[in-house]
């Protein structure tokens, strides 16, 4: 097993100081008790909370899968492999989810990793076809766990669980406290560590914006007008409104993209990805962006429809004025419409008026490579191709991401031009690749 204090140099990896309270207090209840249940709200660091004990718990001397975590989606699951590396230990990592080539999976497979992240579908495959031992397995990570039970996860949760013999530890997290455990968990008498009250936070400034007509296009294009071209989350109840409203700001000029659990997982990860690093400002989105996606963080989120539950509600302005940021979120309302009964009775109305300038078009285009990590491509390889061959400006090249087998960097758009002249017929690491601006998920097909 680790040493039980690794945490200096891991936290100076991820680029931290020291831990919070609840993650001081999840350490020592993984470590110690065998079932933990904890509450706390998105954005608080939940991830590292489970990891570092995790660590510990980890033998250096089995190369078989140790620990499985659970989660409801892929995006989540990109996100705690990611953080994972970030730490730099010496245990392997892999993820497993639907959409992802299962050749790669059962080649990763095949070297197990001592931790095992994976979506419900697609764990029950690999252990209905026996593509890992699950005999080592002696800690079950269920994270957002109230999310795999709304997506229907049930009763691969349960063959999951069914499929470990030897757990020892189990941990639950979510960032909600709408959470029933059920039977097929195996929990008994879990500790529970509840951070939820610290949801609200004092600096989220909450604001109504009245439209005059109950179809809210127009004042919600008004509203991006007066944010002074600053990034926002706007949040739809139905995956068609999405599309509709994306479409709808598009056609006045307003660059928007959309996300929901419909789309391609190929399209959800272009759009996420343009939208982090800067070469799209505003992401229309389902409650499935409220939580477990590695977004930036936003001062401002558009409640175009309110949730039917608080705890969605929360977990959506749980986007903006996170640590000791400030932020805004916004409802816009129609007079005639009833607002749901969490929602305060005396908010401060935002007086919004027409005619002000479009916003500014993002400074970055993405830039796709034909690419990545499998290719043995990684950012360094970019960033000086880019620089020497591109002659690219250091403050031209942005957010640059490395996947499996692509890559996308954000350039600044008045750099692209003359950036894809300059490397047109070049090799990278004696490779021609196909180098191009990135198709934007904004329109639907037709």
């Amino acid at each position: 097993m680790k040493e039980e204090n690794p945490d200096k140099n891991i936290l100076s990896n991820i680029g931290i100081e020291s831990l919070n309270p609840m993650q001081l207090a999840a350490q020592d209840a993984i470590v110690k008790d065998s079932e933990v249940v904890l509450l706390s709200p998105t954005g608080s660091g939940k991830t590292l909370a489970f990891l570092l004990p995790v660590l510990q718990l980890l033998e250096d001397n089995i190369s078989k899968v140790q620990v499985l975590v659970v989660v409801p989606s892929r995006e989540l699951a990109l996100q705690i492999e990611q953080v994972w590396k970030k730490m730099g230990t010496s245990f392997k990592v892999n993820v497993c989810y639907g959409g992802h080539s299962l050749d790669t999976e059962l080649k990763n497979l095949s070297s197990p990793p001592a931790l095992l992240i994976g979506t419900p579908g697609r764990l029950t495959d690999h252990l209905e076809r026996k593509s890992f031992d699950t005999s080592f397995i002696k800690t079950l990570v269920l994270d957002e766990f109230d999310k795999c039970l709304q997506l229907g996860f049930q009763e691969e949760m349960s063959m999951i669980i069914e499929k470990l013999p030897n757990l020892e530890k189990r941990i639950l997290l979510s960032a909600t406290s709408d959470v029933e455990i059920p039977d097929f968990v195996g929990m008994e008498s879990p500790i529970v560590l509840s951070y939820l009250e610290e949801e609200k936070s004092e600096a989220l400034s909450l604001k109504k914006v009245l439209s005059p007509e109950k179809d809210k296009i127009d004042t919600l294009a008004d509203l991006l007008c007066s944010l002074d071209s600053e990034p926002a989350l706007i949040f739809c109840n139905h995956r068609e409104v999405t599309e509709r409203v994306s479409d709808l700001l598009n056609n006045k000029g307003i660059l928007a993209g959309y996300y929901h659990g419909g789309m391609d997982q190929e399209d959800r990860e272009r759009v996420l990805i343009q939208f982090r690093n800067g070469s799209l400002n505003y992401l229309v989105t389902t409650d499935l962006a409220a939580r477990g996606l590695d977004i930036p963080e936003m001062n401002h989120v558009i409640h175009y429809h309110l949730p039917g539950k608080e705890s969605e509600f929360i977990h959506r302005n749980g986007r903006t004025a996170r640590m000791q940021a400030e932020g805004t979120a916004y409802i816009i309302h129609f007079e005639g419409d009833a607002l749901a009964d969490y929602i305060p009775d005396h908010l401060e109305v935002l007086p919004l008026k027409s005619g002000n300038p479009l916003p500014k078009d993002p400074e970055y285009k993405t830039i796709y490579i034909s690419g990545g990590k499998k290719n043995k491509l990684n950012k360094g390889d970019i960033v000086g191709f880019f620089l020497q061959k591109g002659k690219l400006g250091k403050n031209d090249l942005g957010i640059i991401e490395v996947k499996d087998f692509i890559s996308f960097a954000a350039v600044r758009k008045s750099a692209v031009r003359s950036l894809l002249e300059n490397i047109k017929g070049e090799k990278m690491k004696g490779k021609k690749y196909k180098i191009e601006i990135a198709r934007n998920v904004i329109k639907k097909e037709e």
